[in-house]
This record gives structure tokens, sequence and C-alpha cells, in this order.
């Protein structure tokens, strides 16, 4: 017999806030790749060219790593229980989109962005990893079908 499951409140404000974060990440992803130029000219010659030379895995990690967070929002608002894996692939692209920007270019990362793109990406990995945890936690109570 399935016992329907009440939504708690907390579902609602965590999906709502956290589909707004990830609306700023996959604003900056199709604003680069598209190269609208107001929003790169916040940007020097050398770090638009930054992000528009990722190689195609590097690309296909970040775009797994929006797109799947954007996912993940939506199907917990869906109360889908499918938002873990959404998450899960995200935390997969953004590890790939790390081995490329940190782990073979820090130097040059640093040198034209100084230590934010660290500091920012610590933020984004503290938050993902927080979101597919309270995913995991909602489908275990049956709260996400």
């Amino acid at each position: 017999m399935n016992v329907a499951v009440k939504t708690p409140w907390h579902l609602w404000v965590v999906g709502a806030v956290s589909l707004v974060w990830n609306a700023f990440g996959a604003v900056d992803y199709v604003m680069t790749k598209i190269q609208n130029p107001d929003y790169l000219a916040a940007f020097t010659p050398e770090q638009q060219a930054w992000f528009t030379g990722f190689p195609v895995w590097a690309n296909a990690g970040w775009a797994l790593g929006v797109w799947g967070s954007v996912l993940g929002s939506l199907l917990l608002l869906v109360r889908s229980r499918h938002a873990v894996t959404a998450f899960l692939v995200s935390l997969v692209g953004l590890a790939v989109s790390c081995i490329y920007q940190f782990g073979m270019h820090y130097g040059d990362l640093m040198r034209m962005f100084g230590t934010f793109p660290m500091i920012f990406t610590a933020v984004i990995w503290v938050i993902l990893i927080a979101l597919f945890l309270y995913a995991r936690k909602q489908a275990a109570a049956g709260v996400l079908r």
C-alpha cells in the first residue's frame, strides 16, 4: 500500500532557491557559449580566449555540471527521485571541469583571475554536494517519487 507523503515546506524553499542559484550558472554558460559581447565585455581578451578555448571534453563537463544542476532543481520541485541522479551527473561534470581548470591550467587561471575561481568553485562544490545529499535524503524519506 502506498502512503502519500506530505511535501515538507523546505522542499519548495530548497527547490526554488536552488533553481535561482543554478539559473545564474545557466545564464553564464549560455552567454559564454554564444559569445555575447555585452556579457563578455567584463573580461579581458585573454580571459575571453580562456573561456572560449575549452576543449570539447571540458565543455562537456561544464555543460553537465550546469544543466545537471538546473534539471536537479526542477526535478526537486516536481518531487521526482531523479533529482538525485541529476545532481550526481552535475557533480561528475563539475569534477571534469575542475580537472581541466585547476588540474591542468592552475597557473593560467591564477594569473588571469586570481583566487576568485578557486573560492567560488569551492562554494559551488559545497552547495552541489548539499543539494545531492538533500535530494537523496528526500528520496529515501519517500518525498520524492
